[in-house]
């Protein structure tokens, strides 16, 4: 004789079947998701593009991509023409020089999501590269195609990826913008946050993702901007169940767009995974990418965005290394900070060839502690030691190099 089941039994059966729908659902999910971060960065940094230079054909054929994403969104237009906002970029010799060496227009490419509330958030990560190199290349042998797989075609699709798990939730208005002209010098998220094409007493806050494409195996997420609210903090650390490794850094300031946004008094975060042996050379390719981690971030940043809209009294801070103005350089060591490092002094993560750093022996891990009489406990305070330096001029850098402080002598030229 057969049983009737019991409601217990229906009730365990049910639970253990919606469980099962919620582990599919969501596992179909994260491979759409990421099969469509693939697309994306794949066409950004690929050859046709030639390294997305502000200027050139491949900018242009970068942001139709990006267009063309918005239009699959239904996102409204909120650039000048269409999705556009047109601005001039006057481009320096290399970034130490006054001299104009030609003048450009850039295009950001800006959407936006009217659900009608009060507040706004903005999501931005710049398009742009260095095109073949020169100024701002790491790679001097010769010039080759920069394609950016990192820097930052990860960055924009992180923020094409949010646009659908973002509409779903009508807590906020959403402005989602691509800049172009960062590399060489914020000029498109500059231009914007002094011309908005929407009020921006209204935002709330802005993301921005820079370099977002190399999660660690350490899980290391750097964070840039956390002292900008004094809400950040618990907010970052309440929603990180998957347990990132955070590297937070307080400063609204910093060399990315969100920089320009802080400076209209707008809370912001830079979200980076730190840098690498391919930054600013023409190996920063796609095949380098972890997608899974790309994913992750995303995950993490809906839930931020999410979360935030409990808080009832989201304010914005003004952050102390903000309130000096930012260092200018006659000269160069010609190194790459780790920005990921949290200890005392300036770790080096990579050492340009033929630069001062290099002639002077200085090597990928070295640690700089002072330079002159200058004491260097972090990078503005190492930003601060170099901008007092001229071509010709030398001084002593003091350097832990693994367990033995050295004092190295330098000489800066041109």
């Amino acid at each position: 004789m057969n049983k009737k089941p019991t409601l217990t039994t229906i009730l365990i059966v049910l639970f253990l079947s919606i469980l099962f729908f919620n582990f599919f659902l969501n596992n179909k999910t994260q491979k759409n998701i990421i099969s469509n971060m693939i697309k994306d960065v794949s066409y950004l940094s690929s050859d046709d593009l030639e390294g997305r230079k502000i200027g050139t054909k491949g900018e242009k054929l970068a942001a139709e991509y990006i267009v063309e994403k918005f239009k699959q969104y239904d996102l409204i237009e909120k650039g000048i023409d269409g999705y556009y906002q047109y601005f001039n970029a006057s481009i320096r010799e290399n970034p130490h020089s006054r001299v104009i060496k030609n003048k450009v227009q850039g295009i950001n490419v800006i959407g936006f999501i009217d659900n009608k509330m009060k507040e706004t958030i903005i999501i931005g990560a710049h398009y742009d590269h260095l095109g073949f190199g020169g100024p701002g290349s790491l790679f001097l042998d010769s010039m080759q195609i920069h394609n950016g797989a990192d820097d930052n075609a990860s960055g924009v699709s992180v923020l094409l990826s949010l646009i659908p798990e973002l509409s779903r939730h009508k807590i906020y208005n959403y402005l989602f913008i691509a800049f172009s002209g960062e590399e060489q010098g914020l000029f498109g998220s500059s231009f914007y946050a002094k011309n908005p094409t929407i009020d921006l007493e209204n935002v709330r806050f802005m993301l921005n993702f820079d370099m977002v494409g190399r999660l660690s195996q350490d899980n290391i997420l750097a964070i840039n901007g956390t002292g900008t609210s004094s809400k950040w903090k618990k907010l970052l650390q309440d929603v990180n169940i998957d347990n990132f490794n955070l590297r937070t850094s307080e400063s609204g300031t910093g060399p990315s767009d969100h920089t320009s946004f802080y400076l209209q008094n707008i809370p912001v975060l830079h979200f980076f995974t730190g840098q690498h042996q391919d930054y600013h050379k023409p190996t920063d390719d796609v095949d380098k990418i972890n997608f899974k981690g790309m994913y992750k971030i995303t995950k993490y940043v809906k839930n931020i965005i999410l979360k935030s809209s409990k808080i009832t009294d989201f304010d914005f801070k003004e952050t102390v290394s903000s309130a000096t103005t930012t260092p200018k350089f006659k000269v160069t060591l010609g190194i790459m900070p780790d920005y990921l490092f949290d200890g005392v002094g300036l770790r080096i993560d990579g050492v340009s060839k033929d630069r001062t750093a290099f002639k002077a022996g200085i090597l990928k891990g070295d640690i700089v502690l002072s330079m002159g009489g200058d004491e260097v406990n972090d990078i503005m305070q190492y930003m601060k030691a170099l901008s007092k330096y001229k071509i010709g001029d030398s001084t002593s850098v003091k350097l832990l190099r693994k367990s033995d402080t050295i004092q190295v002598p330098v000489f800066f030229f041109k």
